[in-house]
């Protein structure tokens, strides 16, 4: 079922043999409530804890072909969710530092990492508008939610050759790549409209 999830990705335009081989290797019905099993082998988008998805197979493929990810790469995760993103992110040999902002998924995740074998360089509590100072900068930085702007903070957390992938915009998103090519400059490109669950940002 994953390599037929792998073919219908490929058919959509995924060309990143890495990524195929990660979605091939990676078993996404065990981020899913035992419920979606039968579906976990769809390219769709399913419910899990905390109001929050599981994204849709093509959508999790396209952001990290987008990363070009090496190995060693470090990297910032913003929005761990079900930890499928990060899964895939660790299976393409990616030092992962991910942030979640639902208590509820934090706890049930990083359970779950443990549980499994995963392992993240850190499993963050937090705001992922902030990202990660203390550990900047980073090869590439993967936002998983919907953002209405793009954070400042995150740009400046990137190396020069650094990739953002995030997704910007209110109802409906337009996947934005940002490539630091300076200290001050930015190579941005817009890569189509997707649909994610809202950026949540702490009040305080």
């Amino acid at each position: 079922m994953r390599n037929k999830l792998a073919d219908v990705l490929k058919a959509k335009g995924i060309v990143d043999r890495k990524v195929l081989d990660a979605i091939r290797t990676v078993p996404r019905h065990l981020f899913m409530e035992s419920g979606f099993e039968g579906h976990a082998y769809q390219d769709k988008a399913f419910p899990i804890a905390a109001d929050q998805t599981i994204s849709q197979p093509y959508t999790v493929a396209f952001q990290s072909e987008l990363l070009e990810v090496r190995p060693g790469d470090l990297i910032l995760e913003i929005g761990t969710g079900s930890g499928y993103q990060t899964a895939i992110l660790l299976q393409l040999k990616a030092k992962v530092y991910t942030i979640e902002r639902q208590l509820e998924l934090f706890k049930k995740t990083n359970l779950f990492f443990k549980k499994m074998g995963y392992r993240p360089k850190k499993v963050i509590f937090g705001d992922g508008y902030k990202g990660l100072p203390e550990i900047a900068p980073f090869d590439g930085i993967i936002v998983t939610a919907g953002a209405p702007e793009v954070p400042k903070a995150l740009l400046s957390q990137l190396k020069v050759g650094g990739r953002l992938v995030i997704p910007v915009g209110l109802n409906e998103q337009i996947m934005t790549l940002y490539i630091r090519k300076s200290e001050k400059e930015f190579e941005k490109k817009e890569l189509g409209a997707f649909r994610f669950v809202p950026l949540l940002q702490d009040k305080n």
